[in-house]
């Protein structure tokens, strides 16, 4: 008993190092994320593909890849491990404790506002592990498809993939402009009037830039584009170097932020009101773990209230 009990558990730890494998594409990738060394990775590798009878991955110049042996695994250790992590959820559920691990990736604009709810959340369930990836719209979506999380935050809910979306907090796109700007101060701004000047934005695909698009373009007027940049961060030094206008969400303007070398500009259709949605994959089975998170989200608004700022 003790013989099978050992291999079993050793089983599923080949497992949890060929999944890490598979995910990361790299053996030594998988071995810091495991704090395992390099040695013991490729032994347990070699143990699982004894096991199972075929090479599992097969190194090509520089980079790993998977056989379709290892596909066909990749699968279906995805799959087993998550029903085996929900398991040991629903018996701490069980047991009166909030155990386990809550895995969420965000769009990067919400990264302004996630710790805070991340916060007090952890506070009220100490035993459980938070994992917050920030990315790009592009990435999370990818990593949405791939189903890698257990929950999504976005502005903008994909239309092309079967999802489950709920909003959860407001999310407002005002208009910014340098502090000395000659518009500030000025009451009801016309759109026309701010057509003129020049605006930076994020890339393409960025919710709020399609957002911004949109109005401009239900006007019938023409954006203009002056500079393009990867990151809310840049856009907000740009401003203050005087380069132009932006659009970004309300959230955006927390404590990193130049104090006083910015204003909010009075524009009609502005604040665009928008919303933060929590998405999964549809049919999904939630954790005991992320849907006491999804509960806890219906607080959201009182969490996430925005700290106090002093505009120009």
């Amino acid at each position: 008993m003790i013989l099978e009990a050992t291999m079993r558990h050793s089983t599923l730890r080949q497992l949890e190092v060929f999944e890490a494998i598979a995910r990361l594409g790299s053996f030594t990738r998988a071995a810091e994320e495991l704090h395992l060394t390099q040695p013991t990775v490729s032994m347990q590798i070699k143990k699982l593909t004894d096991a199972v009878g075929l090479p599992l991955c097969e190194q090509v110049g520089k980079k790993m890849y998977l056989t379709d042996a290892g596909r066909a695994l990749q699968g279906f250790t995805h799959e087993l491990l998550d029903h085996f992590e929900r398991f040991e959820m629903t018996l701490a559920d069980l047991k009166g404790l909030k155990q386990g691990r809550l895995k969420i990736a965000v769009v990067t604009t919400a990264k302004y506002f996630a710790p805070r709810l991340l916060g007090p959340f952890w506070q009220q369930y100490p035993g459980i592990e938070v994992s917050l990836k920030v990315a790009n719209r592009e990435h999370v979506l990818e990593r949405l498809a791939a189903n890698e999380d257990d929950l999504y935050i976005l502005g903008r809910p994909p239309e092309d993939l079967d999802i489950v979306a709920e909003a959860f907090l407001e999310n407002p796109l005002v208009v910014l402009a340098p502090a000395r700007h000659p518009l500030v101060g000025e009451q009801k701004i016309t759109l026309e009037r701010v057509a003129q000047e020049p605006f930076l934005v994020r890339e393409q695909g960025s919710g709020t830039r399609a957002a911004l698009e949109r109005i401009f373009a239900d006007r019938g007027l023409r954006l203009n584009v002056r500079m393009e940049l990867g990151s809310n961060e840049a856009i907000k030094q740009a401003i203050v170097g005087g380069l132009g206008l932006s659009v970004l969400s309300r959230h955006t303007l927390t404590l990193d932020a130049p104090m006083g070398q910015f204003a909010i500009l009075d524009v009609e259709g502005f604040p665009i009101v928008r919303h933060w949605f929590v998405v999964y994959p549809a049919g999904k089975r939630l954790s005991v773990v992320t849907s006491t998170f999804l509960d806890y989200l219906k607080e959201a608004p009182r969490y996430a209230a925005e700290l106090p700022c002093h505009w120009g």
